[in-house]
């Protein structure tokens, strides 16, 4: 799962979430409503939703802090 989640043994819901966070990640200026909608479609609520959403924000405000600080990964996380 860490290197492609469309092959990980998880739920339908499990997948939404990771392509949304996925897409937020990358291309955060294209998100639309139908991204929230597919969530929805996936059977989450809006607290969950918006927990989606908050959690994939803060992961990403870390790691830019870290990029822009330099800060290099742990050794052992390449090796998975």
């Amino acid at each position: 799962m860490l290197r492609d989640h469309h092959e990980a043994p998880i739920t339908p819901a499990e997948r939404a979430m990771l392509d949304f966070a996925v897409a937020l990640t990358r291309t955060p200026g294209s998100m639309t409503r139908a991204h929230v909608e597919t969530l929805r479609a996936a059977g989450l609520d809006d607290r969950s939703i918006s927990q989606v959403v908050q959690i994939t924000a803060l992961f990403n405000y870390y790691n830019r802090i870290a990029d822009g600080l330099g800060i290099e990964d742990e050794p052992e996380w390449g090796q998975r």
